[in-house]
């Protein structure tokens, strides 16, 4: 069985596939809905595009994820996909208000939504074998208990939460093209990104641009 079989069974199989630009899980999370085309898209608008997009973004062990929605109750993970979306605009609202300049610590009063999330988790430390390494050096690893279908928030909550702490704010952008929605964090060299994706916003300016030039005989 394929790993996704499971949170894909339900899952349209002309689903378009979600976005990841933004070179952060946080921003990431913000971007599950976006207008990849010429209409809006909501990959977290079901529990079943939850799933599907937990397992896209690599946030949730498949083992995991396949047992959280196998043992969901009928409604329990769509209910749970309905939490997610509002802290999507909570948490997007908090990093518009404050991106473009470094986060000040007094914003911290403003997470208390978060803090509350990360309050729910279950997690343990065990000491494993790393089986990447050479000749197998124990390590110690941080572990989650996935008892129950809401514990799928906990791994967003997470990636919000090293967001907040580790993002340079000032470093968040806002993609430039005309009715984008995507946000990303720029971590070019010369801080100069300004498209989701040259390949689609960046080249629509192009071509924008072109147009006009020879529209006004340029």
């Amino acid at each position: 069985m394929s790993p996704h079989s499971v949170v894909r069974k339900a899952v349209a199989p002309d689903r378009t596939p979600a976005v990841f630009i933004a070179d952060s899980p946080g921003l990431d999370f913000l971007n599950s809905i976006a207008t990849p085309v010429d209409r809006p898209v909501d990959w977290l608008d079901s529990g079943e595009g939850l799933a599907v997009w937990l397992a896209e973004a690599n946030l949730v062990p498949q083992e995991a994820l396949n047992a959280a929605t196998e043992r969901a109750a009928l409604g329990e993970l769509d209910q749970v996909a309905g939490e997610a979306r509002a802290l999507r605009e909570w948490f997007r609202g908090f990093v518009r208000k404050h991106m473009g300049r470094p986060l000040p610590p007094g914003a911290i009063r403003e997470l208390t939504p978060l803090n509350r999330l990360l309050e729910r988790d279950e997690t343990f430390s065990r000491i494993t074998v790393d089986r990447n390494g050479d000749g197998g050096r124990l390590e110690l690893r941080v572990k989650r208990r996935w008892r129950s279908p809401e514990s799928l928030l906990m791994p967003i909550g997470e990636a919000l939460a090293k967001f907040v702490c580790e993002e340079n704010f000032a470093d968040v952008r806002a993609c430039e093209g005309h009715g984008c929605t995507l946000m990303f964090a720029d971590h070019t060299r010369r801080r100069g990104r300004r498209w989701c994706s040259m390949a689609i916003c960046g080249n629509r300016a192009k071509q924008a641009a072109h147009r006009n030039r020879l529209k006004n005989g340029r």
